[in-house]
């Protein structure tokens, strides 16, 4: 048993312990310990005098206790950065040299923002951002008016996707086609959606067939048929990445059992490049999202705007920019989550990539 225990190779975290050096962690520690002070100590100081009002908030802004957290964060960060720095030769492992690099980077990071903060929190203007952006007081009775935006942005976001994929998915199948006179029609569908503006786009069908041709379009549906083709150019191409990318004995095999073009292409093909291009497709929802701001060029009913929308008109009503701070929020609130959902997805299909047309 003493054999085998010595013979037992060192775990994961003990060998990293092994590899570190009391410097490395200590420039390392410091860094982190700037930059949480920055972060945690700014929110704690402001939560202490309250975000709302906005006079409290000014209060915690100008705070003697607020520029002794930046101060103190400017140092941390100082030190971690002095100190990853001149231990960086010494170190012998890559672990270790790590360590330091990321303590400077670090305290580095707590140094420029620290002192950014500061310059600003002491200047003349700090009244004036606060009233203008930081009054939060206002948002209360808008609440309802921006969930009602937020439920329109994914409607218009969500409508496009599923119209988008079917017109992309049947555009890639075409424009893959050997026969000239079934592929450059779909050429030129995605090339004139991906070379002219999504705002002209919506302009044109919104404003402009209504004009010339007499057809009265709801500036809604508009929106939504307009981010609809466009998005469909543009995963057009996304499917026809993703189809070209499966072996070319694919589509011969499922052939020589007797299966048609469009045979091989349902039951062979599409199935496994489906599987590839589902990571660019929710990069380009992502971006699709963020494109429906462009639908305030329409004009729409208050039961129908969206977010962007939304705060648009509460800040002409009393020209004060808070809402676009909420306006921002609700957008983050809906992409970041997924854009962490792109990255685990491709990280998760990824290593099976090449073994997928097996």
């Amino acid at each position: 048993m003493a054999v085998e225990a010595a013979e037992r190779p060192p775990s994961g975290l003990t060998l990293i312990r092994s590899e570190s050096a009391p410097l490395s962690l200590l420039a390392l520690g410091l860094g982190a310990l700037a930059v949480s002070v920055i972060l945690i100590g700014t929110v704690v100081v402001l939560g202490a005098h309250g975000f709302t009002p906005v006079e409290p908030l000014i209060k915690g802004l100008r705070s003697h206790e607020l520029d002794a957290v930046l101060i103190v964060s400017m140092v941390v960060g100082l030190a971690a950065a002095i100190v990853g720095i001149s231990g960086l030769g010494s170190m012998r492992t890559k672990v270790s040299r790590e360590q330091c690099i990321a303590g400077a980077v670090l305290g580095g990071q707590a140094v420029v923002f620290g002192a950014l903060l500061f310059w600003f929190v002491n200047g003349d203007r700090v009244e004036l951002f606060a009233t203008n952006y930081l009054d939060f007081e206002r948002l209360g009775p808008m609440l309802g008016d921006f969930l009602n935006g937020a439920k329109n942005t994914l409607i218009l976001a969500f409508s496009a996707e599923f119209f988008g994929i079917i017109l992309g998915l049947l555009l890639a199948i075409f424009a893959i086609s050997k026969r000239a006179v079934v592929r450059a029609p779909a050429r030129a569908y995605i090339n004139f959606f991906r070379g002219t503006p999504l705002i002209w786009q919506l302009i044109f069908i919104g404003v402009g067939i209504p004009i010339g041709l007499g057809i009265r379009v709801d500036a809604y549906k508009a929106g939504i048929i307009a981010f609809s083709l466009n998005a469909g150019a543009y995963m057009a191409e996304v499917f026809r990445a993703g189809i070209q990318s499966i072996e070319r004995g694919q589509i011969e095999a499922a052939r020589s059992l007797g299966m048609s073009y469009m045979q091989a292409m349902r039951y062979a093909i599409i199935p496994q490049a489906v599987r590839r291009v589902i990571p660019p497709l929710m990069n380009e929802f992502v971006i699709l999202i963020k494109d429906t701001a462009l639908i305030i060029v329409l004009g729409l009913t208050s039961a129908q705007r969206d977010l962007m929308n939304v705060g648009d008109q509460a800040v002409a009503n009393d020209f004060n920019a808070t809402p676009y701070i909420m306006v921002a929020l609700g957008y983050l609130a809906v992409t970041l989550p997924l854009i962490r959902l792109v990255n685990f997805l491709e990280k998760r299909l990824r290593s099976g990539l090449v073994g997928v047309g097996a």
